[in-house]
């Protein structure tokens, strides 16, 4: 049962190296946005109700694979909650004392709040009591990053997932979100929609826009930049994977990568409730 739980999800996480050149419109004029931050990325978005892709630097979105810093929370989360660890998003883990330099994390925090905030001490601690055999067992159980190598936790439990030893690819994140979304990963349902519902960051009368950030560097240095997720508009979701890197130290990538997908976002029509 957990190969073929395995199987499933891989099918459904490559997407695009699955489809059809009939599927795909490559859409090379994004590169704009990327070029007004001095960043180069890759972005890709999925409609669900057409099939259709739309993919700017196909490549890099299909085979390049980079860490996934924060975007792990998402995994991280599942697991947890599945485990029993968590009991859902109010699950609180104190504040151990120690000031890192962000106030909002420097206290007791809910899951969700730390989760929203992108937190990495809250979810370290996290990885910590969900402990390594657990941790691993449903890793290989998703199947997750599979395309370019396995997650293998060896001695760094509460770092793999930002030290870049198993990377992932857009592709492989954007099937991610999507499986999310429809409650087809490995989980039991409740444990997927208490996920889902902590990735909702706006929601308003014309759309519903829900992802997961995440920023790291390379072994090369470079800072890399994540965020994936979704939007819905009339009852119409969308799932997308936007990935960017620069080896500008000083780059505020951070704001950049959201700024960026908004960018993309209004050029295809969205946020006005008329999708």
């Amino acid at each position: 049962m957990r190969l073929a739980a395995v199987y499933l999800f891989i099918l459904g996480s490559v997407l695009f190296s699955a489809c059809s050149p009939n599927n795909v419109d490559e859409d090379d004029s994004l590169k704009a946005f990327f070029d007004e931050y001095k960043l180069t990325g890759s972005f890709g978005m999925f409609n669900n109700g057409s099939g259709k892709f739309t993919i700017y630097n196909q490549k890099k979105f299909a085979n390049t694979a980079y860490l996934p810093a924060s975007t792990f929370k998402i995994v991280n989360s599942l697991i947890a909650i599945e485990t029993g660890v968590a009991s859902g998003d109010s699950a609180i883990i104190k504040w151990d004392g120690i000031s890192r330099g962000r106030p909002e994390c420097d206290k007791d925090l809910y899951m969700v709040q730390a989760f929203r905030t992108s937190c990495v001490p809250w979810f370290q601690e996290l990885a910590r009591r969900i402990g390594e055999k657990n941790m691993q067992r449903y890793l290989d159980t998703m199947g997750y990053a599979a395309k370019t190598s396995r997650f293998v936790i060896k001695n760094d439990l509460d770092t793999f997932w930002l030290n870049g030893h198993a990377q992932v690819t857009a592709d492989e994140q954007l099937g991610l979100v999507k499986k999310l979304y429809f409650g087809q990963l490995p989980f039991q349902k409740r444990t997927q929609e208490v996920v889902s519902k902590m990735m909702l960051m706006e929601d308003n009368s014309n759309y519903r826009l829900a992802y997961k950030t995440g920023l790291g560097r390379q072994e090369n240095g470079n800072q890399v930049g994540w965020i994936v997720g979704w939007i819905e508009e009339n009852k119409h979701v969308f799932f997308f994977s936007l990935q960017t890197e620069t080896a500008d130290p000083n780059a505020d990538i951070m704001n950049a990568r959201l700024a960026i997908l908004k960018k993309i976002l209004a050029k295809y029509g969205f946020m006005l409730g008329k999708k």
